[in-house]
């Protein structure tokens, strides 16, 4: 395993674990305790994990957020796949808000090329991504600018979005639970982010799994506000993200899981897939605002399996329940 691989690994293990001590995580990666200190250290310098003795905890607690350097580094294939299937949900003649992050950066990248479509955002980098789309109008909101991550917060920006109403918002954020909805470490985003919602009539998460089961300190978006959530497939040792995706779904939030980097999904009912794309698995859920007739962990389950064979299917959902 490469450095940078080992290094991805660890951030994964602290993200959903909290805390991780050098010796599992010497234990996960399969190297020396002497390697995984050195790789700590790198990962500390970055801002992206914090050192304890005999281990490594998430950076801050709940107040301190990574900066875009860090953040535009971490689980980037992941972000690419989400973004990748997001932008199927978005339509011509649209009109949308985006809000700020590096997943909602690499989403604007991919409506560059969608006709007719309207963008509303208070982020720099989304509206760098469709300056150049002639066939695409971007919005920005007023406000102050915050450095770390290239948004535009404040009063300012919350006044501008008074009156607005649109399809559907594009949100990304620092943490989701199914007991908090999603949240940030910082209030002014927290609050702008809000105020997106109150726009639209839909509310789409984009979320890898490393941000599944994670908690900060504002609350964004409650669960139940949440129409869809965007994602990858948590690793087979990442438990903590698969309990949360669970749950989620048992709320009734629809749930989009990016599939394997090889073959598509091709089993009956599969949805068509370009080549070089992800396949996408689509399952709407149950609950309040949505009741289809299934079980609420049914559909969920068939979104993580795919098409399987018998046997494979039912060892797998074995597996899920004793999770």
């Amino acid at each position: 395993m490469f450095a940078a691989e080992r290094r991805q690994l660890i951030l994964e293990m602290v993200r959903a674990n909290g805390a991780v001590s050098l010796r599992e995580l010497a234990r996960v990666v399969q190297t020396s305790e002497v390697t995984v200190r050195r790789d700590v250290r790198a990962l500390e310098a970055e801002g992206l994990l914090d050192r304890r003795h005999g281990g490594a905890v998430l950076p801050g607690g709940f107040t301190r957020e990574s900066g875009f350097p860090q953040k535009s580094h971490l689980a980037t294939a992941e972000k690419t796949a989400i973004a990748d299937l997001a932008a199927g949900l978005v339509e011509e003649g649209e009109a949308i808000v985006v809000g700020a992050g590096t997943t909602t950066q690499e989403l604007a990248r991919r409506l560059a090329r969608v006709p007719g479509l309207t963008v509303v955002t208070n982020s720099l980098l989304v509206a760098q991504a469709l300056a150049h789309a002639n066939r695409v109008e971007v919005v920005m909101t007023g406000g102050t600018l915050r450095g770390s991550n290239y948004a535009l917060v404040g009063s300012g920006a919350e006044q501008s979005l008074q009156g607005l109403r649109v399809s559907r918002a594009f949100l990304s954020g620092s943490g989701l639970t199914a007991e908090r909805g999603l949240s940030t470490s910082n209030m002014l985003s927290a609050s702008v982010d809000r105020a997106l919602v109150q726009a639209a009539a839909e509310v789409v998460v984009l979320a890898d799994h490393t941000k599944l089961g994670t908690d900060t300190m504002f609350q964004t978006v409650p669960t139940d506000v949440i129409t869809r959530l965007v994602t990858d497939e948590p690793p087979g040792h990442d438990d903590r993200a698969a309990t949360e995706l669970q749950a989620l779904a048992d709320q009734g939030v629809q749930i989009t899981v990016t599939g394997g980097t090889t073959a598509p999904n091709s089993g009956p009912g599969a949805d068509s897939v370009p080549a070089g794309r992800q396949p996408r698995r689509d399952v709407p859920l149950p609950g309040q605002r949505r009741n289809h007739g299934a079980g609420p962990g049914q559909q969920l389950r068939s979104a993580i399996l795919g098409e399987q064979p018998p046997g494979e299917r039912a060892a797998r959902v074995a597996d899920l329940r004793r999770r």
